[in-house]
């Protein structure tokens, strides 16, 4: 493969929540969780959940990364695997309360917390990464939401340090639908692509804390993205919602051709819209 240029960006889907990213000269990891088929994640509060097929790529054959995007805290996000593997120098961008916890506790002195609506910038040679935190709600009941780490969506802004527009990348996170998504679409219209983290993950008791079917599909119309990557889906016991689901709901819902084709293992290229006619 063509190594990725100022106007193109590759997705590699390793599986779960985790894309390797390459833009330019810079390549960026999200929500890394390497756990192979039959080993457990840790969910907190007593929770666990066995992963039910291999990652696409192993940690250590990762390339040279240069930052990694950790949407939240969780064992199905940020795993043993990934602690052990991963260079604790890496920068890591995430969760105020995730930050704190990787500084203090794992060894990862370069984790920053964002604040929702705030950003950070990358460069490396002429193109820039801008990365902004986003809303996301892990959990509907308040009881539930103190139970559960704080989560964040993600807007990934890649284009070139001097140059037009770019691609406009928006990761959900592990959100369920509520209003302060409506935002998200008033702040940045023009989303390019929308990884939406599906599976309907029910705790016990029937707690639904990341979105099924109809709320991914709801969320893709709220957000407008010219293209829906679904990801989270699958891969431990507590996911209920087959990829099937949502794709059948898009579908019915107008937004099939929207749809990217993705499979764990698989990688997508997105190419930088052309700018407006004057």
């Amino acid at each position: 493969m063509n190594p990725s240029g100022p106007d193109r960006l590759e997705i590699e889907f390793i599986g779960n929540a985790t894309l390797l990213l390459r833009y330019g000269g810079t390549t960026l990891l999200t929500d890394p969780n390497f756990l192979h088929k039959g080993q457990y994640a840790y969910l907190g509060n007593g929770l666990v959940s066995r992963r039910l097929r291999d990652p696409a790529r192993e940690v250590d054959a990762l390339p040279a990364l240069d930052a990694v995007v950790l949407s939240h805290l969780h064992g199905d996000h940020f795993d043993r695997v990934a602690r052990r593997g991963l260079d604790p120098g890496l920068p890591f961008l995430t969760t105020p309360h995730a930050a704190r916890r990787l500084n203090t506790l794992h060894g990862f002195r370069r984790a920053r917390g964002l604040a929702t609506w705030e950003d950070r910038v990358l460069r490396a040679g002429d193109t820039r990464i801008r990365i902004t935190a986003l809303p996301a709600r892990h959990a509907g009941h308040p009881v539930l939401r103190r139970l559960l780490p704080p989560v964040m969506g993600t807007l990934l802004q890649f284009g070139e340090v001097d140059g037009p527009g770019g691609i406009n990348l928006y990761l959900t996170g592990d959100t369920l639908l509520f209003e302060g998504l409506d935002e998200i679409p008033r702040r940045f219209p023009g989303i390019d692509l929308a990884v939406l983290h599906l599976g309907g993950t029910t705790l016990p008791g029937g707690m639904i804390v990341t979105m099924d079917a109809e709320q991914g599909v709801e969320l893709a119309r709220r957000v407008d993205a010219a293209r829906l990557l679904p990801v989270h889906y699958e891969e431990y016991t507590v996911m209920r919602s087959p990829l099937s689901a949502f794709l059948d709901a898009a579908r019915r819902e107008g937004l099939g051709e929207r749809l990217v084709h993705c499979p764990p293992g698989g990688t997508t290229v997105l190419t930088a819209p052309p700018p407006p006619a004057p």
